[in-house]
């Protein structure tokens, strides 16, 4: 197994201890939404601690449902997960052909700098 293969291996490892942990472990357990987000527990906070708080502002959209959100979420999660992957891609692509492009430079001019003699006899497109 290649070094690349084992650190991969163990980051998805990672990755999936990191989803399950949680649910092995009982972190939710006594708790209305176990895994609420972080904007619920923090306005449970508040509430709280200061129940006549009013907030600034108000979103400007509210979706209908909770799986509304979460589609909405995931959807963002997908398109920012696209972007970057094809950023990754084009950057990759784009040094790969200046890698290539350099090869082929450098092949050239190592052409160009052979003896007369070792070099291929011109063609009739060449001339």
């Amino acid at each position: 197994m290649s070094r690349n293969a084992k650190i991969n291996t163990l980051l998805l490892l990672l990755v999936a201890a990191l989803a399950v942990l949680p649910l092995a472990l009982g972190l939710g357990e006594g708790k209305e939404e176990p895994f609420a987000g972080a904007d619920a527990q923090a306005e449970a906070a508040i509430t709280e601690l200061k129940p006549d708080y009013e907030p600034w502002f108000s979103p400007l959209y509210e979706p209908p449902s909770g799986e509304v959100e979460s589609a909405l979420f995931a959807l963002q999660a997908a398109l920012g997960a696209g972007v970057l992957t094809y950023y990754f891609g084009v950057r990759k692509g784009r040094r790969q052909g200046l890698a290539q492009a350099g090869r082929q430079a450098t092949d050239a001019q190592a052409a160009d700098a052979r003896p007369a003699e070792e070099r291929p006899a011109a063609t009739a497109l060449e001339a």
